[in-house]
């Protein structure tokens, strides 16, 4: 694969797994980058946003902490902190459990639901860019792959 020799500045002979797995993670920066360029201005992480976007799918059902890290595309230890963060900002809120007062429950707040629908569409946007060198069946071909290889 010639593209990813001149990239990665090398000549050097790569196995087809080292290959594929280099243009996987370099693929990950690229779309990460992208979408990262897109929240910075809004003050949010791509962590801080699936939280919302988790939240806004339970609609105005309470999630626990637990679930919401089962649920993160980003599956990571401080979750607890990303709550902090966004309570800071008034995009949840966080209240005791009454059945189980342990746990605690996560809402989203009308102010969160506000700051999703007004990236909703920054996003529709940088997730097309990403994505606009390739067809649907390409799409559709590429999604089929990546599910293979989870």
């Amino acid at each position: 694969m010639k593209e990813l020799n001149v990239k990665l500045k090398t000549s050097a002979i790569l196995p087809l797994a080292s290959q594929t797995v280099i243009n996987l993670l370099l693929t990950n920066i690229t779309i990460k980058t992208e979408l990262m360029s897109v929240l910075k201005p809004h003050e949010l992480s791509l962590e801080q946003f699936n939280v919302l976007r988790i939240l806004r799918g339970q609609k105005g059902n309470p999630l626990n902490l637990q679930d919401i890290q089962e649920r993160m595309v980003s599956k990571m230890s401080n979750t607890t902190r990303l709550i902090d963060k966004l309570i800071l900002k008034d995009f949840v809120k966080r209240t005791e459990c009454k059945k189980n007062r342990r746990k605690i429950e996560v809402y989203i707040t009308a102010s969160g639901l506000d700051k999703l629908l007004e990236l909703d569409a920054l996003i529709n946007d940088a997730e097309v860019r990403v994505t606009s060198k390739l067809t649907i069946i390409e799409l559709e071909e590429l999604n089929r792959l990546l599910n293979k290889i989870q």
